[in-house]
């Protein structure tokens, strides 16, 4: 069989019947033979071959072939980056073990169905030793190398590293309106392949997108209203992928929560009546007010950011001053709507006007009792849709994903 040489180092060892001399055959361990390779493969066959037997001459000598086991990183290496997938592979041979290990455990991989390669399924720790210990077999018995390797990873200060937080909160249950939003505390250039990463299930499952507000917030919604009593799980496994501009991601975030009742109410500034529904089911028409002239209330769909038994509710934080100006200290049953400052609230100042007229400045007003009551059942993520004004609800003023198609929404991905 010919061998190639620049792949293969032949040796041959023949056993002679020298009688006359008394000669014994040379051992491959004698002084003068090939030692081990470098990079750790076992001894007996330095780049891949070896020939045993026995005859006179070359006549019935055996050939082993040594598989050759290959690797992404080299022995030594310092500076890794740690969106670095460690991989190995092998000639030769199938792949027996692989084991890449630092002081915090093992790195989880998968082999590959002929057993040729094997690969990391996670990325790596900055400023971390780790080792890679490999093991081959070749196809004939006693063929085995083996390659231990041992590397650094690149060392990232904190503002070099981008930080995952995630709306809603582990095991929280919310409404049927709630989108997935996902906030860096560092600027992502790299949307993309972070987007990659970004994973949103569900059981029952239902179709949805990402869409990026900003460098720095992406939201994934459902095409329609989740199904109330769904089950989410939310992946945001982003370590170590290359965030762009030298920055990576600094940790993965995996939360579970759940959806509630389908509470959806509707509000009508014109007839300044709600309808309170759940599960389809009208459970309460309520009078209220929305905002009076120059203090339109905006129309679409929102969704409820946060709930406050009692909150502090001052018009200078919102632009409002003058002979408008209000500062109410304890303003009970109040659930936000926007960021620009839109609750639905008590309201007892106004219940003369609830049902009649608006006079607010932009919230949705309605009796202490109802309000209390309303509260009760509310959670984040609640829809409340809003019509009769000329005033159009924006995408970016609170959760305002619902207020484009799903198809405007979908064109916001970055896949």
């Amino acid at each position: 069989m010919f061998v190639s040489r620049s792949r293969r180092l032949v040796a041959l060892v023949a056993v002679a019947a020298l009688a006359s001399a008394g000669l014994a055959a040379c051992s491959p361990d004698t002084p003068g033979s090939s030692p081990g390779a470098s990079d750790g493969s076992s001894p007996g066959g330095g780049d891949g071959v070896a020939q045993a037997g026995s005859g006179s001459g070359s006549e019935g000598a055996t050939e082993i072939v040594k598989p050759v086991l290959s690797s992404n990183v080299s022995r030594g290496e310092s500076g890794v980056p740690v969106s670095t997938l460690v991989s190995v592979a092998v000639e030769d041979g199938s792949l027996s073990s692989v084991k890449v290990t630092s002081s915090a455990g093992q790195v989880a991989g998968s082999m590959s169905s002929d057993g040729i390669s094997w690969t990391a399924e996670e990325r790596l720790e900055p400023a971390t030793t780790y080792t890679v210990a490999a093991v081959a077999q070749g196809a004939q018995e006693g063929s085995q190398a083996r390659r231990k390797t041992t590397f650094t990873t690149q060392d990232l200060s904190l503002s070099e590293q981008t930080y995952a937080s995630i709306a809603p909160l582990q095991g929280e249950t919310v409404g049927v309106g709630m989108p997935v939003i996902v906030t860096f505390d560092i600027p992502v250039r790299n949307k993309a392949e972070f987007e990659k990463h970004m994973t949103v299930s569900s059981a029952p499952q239902q179709t949805g997108a990402w869409h990026w507000l900003s460098d720095t917030e992406a939201h994934w919604r459902p095409k329609t209203y989740w199904k109330a009593g769904t089950e989410v799980a939310v992946d945001v496994d982003v370590n170590g992928v290359d965030a762009g501009n030298g920055i990576y991601g600094q940790m993965d975030r995996d939360i579970d929560f759940k959806i509630g009742d389908a509470n959806i109410y509707k509000v009508n500034a014109k007839t300044h009546q709600m309808k309170v529904l759940s599960n389809g089911k009208v459970l309460r028409t309520i009078p209220i007010t929305t905002g009076k002239a120059g203090f339109t209330t905006r129309s679409g769909t929102k969704v409820i950011i946060e709930k406050f038994e009692s909150k502090r509710m001052n018009s200078e934080t919102v632009g409002i001053t003058g002979s408008e100006a209000y500062d109410i200290d304890d303003v009970q049953y109040a659930m936000r709507l926007t960021y620009s400052g839109e609750f639905i609230h008590a309201a007892p100042w106004s219940v003369g006007s609830q049902g009649n007229a608006n006079v607010s400045h932009g919230c949705t007003g309605m009796s202490t009792e109802q309000a209390r009551w309303l509260y009760g059942i509310s959670k984040r993520g609640d829809v409340v849709e809003y019509t009769g004004t000329d005033r159009p609800m924006t995408f970016t003023n609170g959760y305002g994903d619902w207020n484009q198609s799903f198809t405007q929404f979908a064109k916001g991905s970055a896949l």
